[in-house]
């Protein structure tokens, strides 16, 4: 007789509980791969998940895996960073008959000129019967960022929510030009960050996310920083100091007293339940 030996199947790709996310961003309805369906889930996830670092202010790195993600941005009172956010929107996307790829940026917000390492992800999305791919981004930390997913299109004004974006184009340093987010804020054109169409993969984000999160001079290792959008405002914590937004342009802004109000307000407007061992610096 012969023995055969089998061999150990190899480890599956974790698959997103869809129903779950779906449900955390309260969006039940159209499940086909369209640019309304692409718009509308976009919009659900920014004013449902919040953007936050507390992670990176606990020292460490947060986790990329699928499961983790899930854990935390769906089934817990959290939310995370631009990794985070686009990975788990990815996965709900391709889940939904999406082609999705990975790009990376350079923040142009408060550079001032300067040149910065390309950290931030984003998306790029191919959608059936559009002649254009579509760019989403759920994850920037910004009143500047996008609320909808919008086509690919220079020069184009895209009104996404309460918001006015374009993207422009300007001469890359290599082969490829760059396309340029802008955001209409305070009557005039700001750059948001510029990115090329190269693919990124998930040992890339990796890298990235590492950085972002241990290096020193880091300011989501440094300072809290939390937004969450709704639609009529936007709220943005940024040490102790908290800024409301209306969606006129009108802000107001007061000084949080201490970090048990940091905690106090965590919770009420954000939504988010902070771990225990986290440091809350100014």
């Amino acid at each position: 007789m012969t023995e055969t030996t089998t061999m150990p199947e190899a480890p599956s790709t974790p698959q997103l509980d869809l129903d779950a996310y779906l449900a955390r961003v309260g969006r039940p309805g159209e499940r086909g791969p369209s640019a309304a369906s692409l718009r509308a889930l976009a919009f659900a996830h920014v004013t449902s998940i919040p953007f936050e670092n507390l992670d990176p202010l606990r020292g460490s790195a947060p986790s990329l895996a699928l499961p983790d993600l899930e854990a935390k941005l769906v089934r817990a009172p959290r939310g995370g960073y631009c990794y985070e956010q686009n990975t788990l929107f990815a996965a709900a996307l391709r889940a939904l008959g999406f082609t999705v790829t990975g790009l990376a940026a350079r923040v142009r917000v408060g550079a001032r000129g300067a040149l910065r390492p390309r950290t931030h992800m984003l998306l790029l999305v191919e959608v059936p019967g559009e002649r254009e791919p579509y760019v989403a981004d759920v994850g920037f930390g910004s009143i500047g960022g996008l609320l909808e997913a919008v086509p690919l299109a220079a020069d184009t004004e895209f009104h996404d929510g309460n918001r006015r974006h374009r993207f422009v184009r300007e001469p890359g340093p290599g082969h490829e030009d760059l396309w340029v987010l802008q955001a209409f804020l305070d009557g005039a054109w700001e750059d948001q960050y510029a990115f090329t169409l190269e693919p990124c993969e998930r040992p890339d984000y990796e890298i990235f996310n590492w950085y972002v999160a241990t290096h020193p001079r880091s300011p989501f290792r440094r300072t809290l920083h939390v937004q969450r959008t709704a639609a009529d405002r936007h709220l943005a914590l940024s040490g102790h100091t908290l800024t409301e937004t209306d969606r006129d342009g009108t802000r107001a802004q007061r000084e949080l007293a201490d970090e048990a109000e940091v905690l106090a307000v965590l919770a009420a407007e954000f939504g988010i339940e902070a771990p225990e061992d986290v440091q809350l610096p100014r």
